[in-house]
């Protein structure tokens, strides 16, 4: 028997949030009182909010990034039952360089963000929040396959595949902009 995780209509509104970020602006994951009464203290915390300082993906934030991250693995593990508690603090911190990784390299001479930067939240998550153990290797292993060890848990896994089709998405989302833009101008994509 084969298992189906999302129906076609699940994965086409999963498809549709990823698309818009508006839902960050004007704040609905608020409305999800379980969310907020597993991550409060994270999104409260000056720490956190000044990732709002730093770009992630197009022109969208470390913060907005996190949040997303966290919010859609938080979704994954309560539908399938797993730990979303421990999932959703660690999506928050899964970014926490606080570094604008654009101009990183070129500043600092420290390359390959890709493959460092999970240390490097995973260090100053841990100076801010207390952690678990789960938590720890949630943020330490979120690049994986990049990173070459993946992490333990599937919660693990589900931050992984949040965080890849997040980033995906607000990519996709800024090319999607500038070809309508070039095509309103009257300009050939």
């Amino acid at each position: 028997m084969k298992n189906k995780c999302f129906t076609r209509e699940e994965k086409e509104e999963v498809l549709r949030w990823a698309e818009d970020s508006s839902w960050i602006n004007q704040e609905r994951y608020e409305d999800d009182e379980a969310y907020l009464a597993c991550v409060e203290d994270i999104l409260e915390n000056p720490v956190f909010q000044s990732m709002d300082y730093f770009m992630q993906h197009g022109d969208t934030t470390c913060k907005a990034h996190c949040i997303k991250v966290s919010y859609l693995s938080y979704r994954i593990c309560r539908r399938f039952g797993w730990d979303y508690v421990q999932t959703a603090r660690a999506g928050l911190l899964h970014d926490l360089f606080l570094y604008d990784w654009h101009t990183h390299a070129k500043e600092t001479g420290e390359h390959f963000h890709g493959f460092t930067h999970p240390r490097r939240a995973l260090a100053n998550a841990e100076k801010y929040f207390d952690l678990t153990d789960k938590e720890k290797d949630m943020i330490l292993r979120h690049m994986w396959p990049l990173t070459p060890v993946p992490p333990k848990s599937r919660e693990g896994m589900a931050i992984i595949y949040a965080d890849k089709f997040c980033g995906l998405a607000e990519t996709a989302a800024r090319v999607k902009r500038w070809v309508l833009y070039s095509l309103r101008a009257g300009r050939t994509a």
